[in-house]
């Protein structure tokens, strides 16, 4: 790996951690309002509710990210079946193509010679 795709690979890998961490912060936000418009409740229950909220937000996003590389993956493999067959398609008529053209080309050379 050269230089330039170590950097293209660390900006990715930065880029990806600084949008992590924006939706956590967000979602850290929403709890911390919804938590300052409920009366009575304790510093810490406020914590707790608001930790709560972070690890939930974060397994619906893993669930999501799954779902999608299982979607990707799929579409994948459909995508490789029907390559395959268009390419096993595209041999056997380049074979017959080329079969016939042998054939026609030794009609014309044995006919022209006799």
């Amino acid at each position: 790996m050269d230089a330039s795709e170590e950097a293209a690979r660390g900006l990715n890998d930065i880029e990806n951690f600084l949008y992590r961490e924006s939706h956590l912060r967000a979602a850290h936000q929403r709890a911390a309002d919804f938590t300052a418009r409920v009366p009575g409740l304790s510093r810490q229950q406020r914590t707790d509710i608001e930790e709560w909220y972070v690890e939930e937000q974060k397994h619906v996003a893993r669930m999501v990210t799954e779902h999608i590389a299982d979607s990707i993956s799929a579409v994948e493999k459909q995508h490789h079946v029907r390559f395959g067959r268009w390419l096993r398609g595209t041999l056997a008529a380049m074979a017959l193509i080329t079969a016939v053209m042998v054939v026609v080309s030794v009609a014309l050379v044995v006919g022209a010679s006799a």
